[in-house]
């Protein structure tokens, strides 16, 4: 194995983990990563190593801020279940309780836990939509008010990946009376001393790690081989239904285009960064946005500071919403905005939840045993369900000494 250099410190039972992140920087094809790891609420692995930005050489270091991509959903649903404990933000409310413009086009009785469990039909926007106009906000709105259902509400399942962060964002607005970035990071970043974003700040900007897009080619150099020996995989799914226009799959994704997967570049852009984009531009350290989920993990409350109380995350633990998911094409469940554990895939407990961003990013916790665990990278995979992600959540079971 290549020598690589990590730096941080890990437990000696979580040995395993290291040599995971090292082995995911030599042979996986990371560029810079850190991995962070809670357990029975003391932070048992914190370790990070490689390049923040190759063109300079910038090692990654202890502070280095990562963009997560869909990983920032976990981090709204956690901000939704504080606003719900305080009675300001109701799962069974309809949309049109909160923002009554919505009732038209079908939209009438969809309710935020309809939304949240991406079982509300307004998987896509057919409106084309620019990062100016998520800028400007109000080309945002017209095309959720306008936007109908791809289905009737509440009759099947399929991934929100990106109108989730737009329709949870206004309605959160509308109910709580401030942005759900904002409200993030008030009532939970604060609090817990997270360095973590929804949102970011000017003065941050130096720390942040340049994200490295797959290119066309690299795609195809990388996908195709893989998809022709697994042509069943979910993968080879998902390319199909991608590539087909008229699919759900392509139209969840289509718009806003400079968004998407052919535009992930953008997200280096500092105007990008600034955006409350609540899908998709979270930015933090893996080490806090592991805390956020130790919280979690230890129902609400970590070293006596509380977040919620237990009674408020209880119904995370259980699938609200189980199917074969129309957008991914593979079995996912969901529990008001977080992601369940489906099929062993991070963690063999049905109760864990957090969230999986593009590229390989992970934030999740196992509250059976008061675990949670961040992984963030700035190399991306093609991959719907990273393998370096998969790995270090592997090596975290297996230091526990437990089989997946």
């Amino acid at each position: 194995m290549p020598d690589v250099e990590v730096h941080g410190h890990v437990q000696s039972e979580f040995e395993a983990v290291r040599r995971t992140v090292v082995d995911n920087l030599a042979h996986g094809g990371d560029v810079g990563t850190a991995v962070a790891v809670w357990h029975r609420g003391e932070l048992v692995v914190d370790i990070w190593g490689g390049f923040a930005c190759k063109e300079t050489n910038s090692p990654w270091k202890e502070d280095t801020l990562c963009m997560v991509f869909s990983v920032t959903k976990g981090m709204v649903a956690t901000a939704c279940l504080v606003a719900h404990e305080r009675g300001v933000f109701d799962y069974d409310a309809r949309l049109v309780d909160y923002w009554p413009e919505l009732d038209c086009g079908g939209k009438r009785d969809i309710t935020v836990r309809q939304l949240m469990n991406h079982r509300s039909g307004l998987v896509a926007f057919d409106t084309p939509l620019t990062i100016e106009d998520f800028v400007a906000e109000t080309p945002v709105q017209r095309a959720m008010i306008v936007q109908e259902p791809l289905w009737s509400p509440g009759t099947t399942q399929g991934y929100h990946g990106v109108t989730f962060g737009p329709y949870v964002a206004e309605i959160f607005r509308r109910a709580v009376g401030q942005t759900v970035g904002s409200y993030f990071r008030e009532h939970v970043a604060q609090p817990f001393g997270l360095d973590v974003h929804i949102g970011l700040p000017e003065e941050h900007d130096a720390r942040v790690a340049t994200l490295y897009p797959l290119s066309s080619a690299q795609r195809i150099l990388k996908g195709l081989p893989y998809i022709l020996r697994h042509p069943k995989s979910t993968e080879a799914r998902l390319l199909s239904a991608l590539v087909n226009s008229g699919s759900t799959t392509a139209r969840a994704f289509a718009s806003p285009a400079e968004l998407g997967a052919k535009g992930v570049a953008n997200f280096n852009r500092k105007i990008v960064r600034r955006l409350e984009l609540p899908w998709a531009n979270g930015i933090g350290t893996a080490r806090d946005i592991a805390k956020m989920y130790a919280v979690l993990a230890a129902g609400g409350t970590l070293a006596g500071q509380r977040l919620v109380r237990a009674e408020t995350i209880a119904p995370v633990w259980e699938r609200q919403s189980f199917a074969m998911d129309t957008v991914l094409r593979k079995p996912a469940g969901w529990s008001q905005g977080f992601i369940k554990e489906e099929t062993h895939l991070f963690s063999p407990a049905t109760e864990a939840f957090g969230h999986p961003g593009m590229g390989g990013a992970l934030g999740f916790c196992d509250p059976t045993r008061d675990l949670a665990w961040a992984y963030v990278n700035n190399a991306m995979d093609f991959r719907l369900r990273s393998p370096r992600a998969l790995a270090v959540s592997h090596a975290i079971y297996e230091s526990l000494g437990v089989v997946q």
